[in-house]
């Protein structure tokens, strides 16, 4: 079995619509895809409709995090989307993503860079607008070649020139959160140094005391050294390791598959949720 546990549409920062993702997942040969957009589930009744006979659907998504001032992100997998605690603290966080991402034209704006709302909002569609969608814009405008190169002290890394935080939840708490409804939680690509601050490795022991299930290790932004150091600490403190591709269909150079998470490994996570199941794909239809 082939199975991607981190994937986006454009119900968050992708480039490829719901629809469009489970099609190409089945096309690149995967047998399981999870579609974890950011702090959302919007894009989870199109993909499940689309979803072709051989393609198993994993609903989940990807929670944005802080701690101790360091932006982290948890995914999460089938929970209930409608429990509701859970549910208002989604919702906090979408509802400031679009002040957040005004004050960062601001910022920009007073850097000499001419980009307007309406262009990122363009760029957002029906998108939770975030980061990669004021990157997006650089690109456009030609201040930087890709979107990659936008994450930087120059631009819109954290604590950049044009940062500007967002409300961010505790990952104590978003463990919780997803743990009372129904779900699985694992810290996503918990040592990608190049975007920035990350926890430090004494914080994940924390967590998993706390009821973290796993953390991913086979990630585009890890290297072997870093992936081979984080499955170490994973045994000592019992997690699960993942694998996956962070998939943002065109705004990022990964593909779908490029990691992948062992079957056994997500046996464990389908038998720990009871707050949803996965889906296996009925056919689907072309939108």
């Amino acid at each position: 079995m082939r199975i991607d546990l981190h994937t986006h549409s454009t119900a968050s920062d992708g480039t490829d619509s719901p629809a469009e993702l489970v099609r190409n997942a089945a096309a690149s040969g995967l047998d399981v895809v999870a579609l974890t957009d950011h702090d959302t589930t919007r894009g989870h009744a199109e993909a499940i409709a689309a979803a072709s006979e051989g393609l198993t659907l994993v609903t989940g998504a990807e929670l944005s995090c802080r701690l101790d001032g360091v932006s982290m992100h948890m995914l999460a997998y089938l929970f209930d989307p409608e429990e509701p605690a859970l549910l208002a603290e989604r919702e906090l966080v979408r509802d400031d993503r679009v002040p957040r991402a005004k004050g960062m034209i601001a910022k920009l704006n007073e850097l000499g860079v001419p980009v307007t709302w309406e262009q990122v909002a363009r760029i957002a569609g029906d998108g939770s607008v975030g980061r990669p969608h004021v990157a997006t814009a650089l690109v456009e405008l030609g201040v930087v070649p890709t979107v990659s190169d936008a994450f930087t002290g120059d631009w819109l890394a954290d604590g950049a020139r044009a940062y500007v935080p967002k409300h961010e939840t505790d990952p104590f708490e978003a463990i919780r959160l997803v743990k009372a409804a129904g779900g699985v939680t694992v810290f996503a690509h918990p040592a990608a140094v190049k975007r920035g601050r990350t926890v430090p490795e004494s914080a994940i022991a924390k967590l998993a005391e706390a009821g973290l299930d796993g953390i991913e290790v086979d990630h585009m932004d890890h290297d072997a050294a870093t992936r081979e150091r984080l499955r170490g600490l994973a045994a000592d403190v019992g997690l699960l390791t993942t694998g996956s591709s962070d998939y943002h269909g065109s705004r990022k150079t990964c593909v779908l598959g490029e990691y992948t998470t062992d079957p056994e490994v997500y046996g464990e996570i389908t038998r720990r949720a009871t707050g949803a199941f996965p889906v296996p794909g009925a056919g689907g239809h072309r939108a």
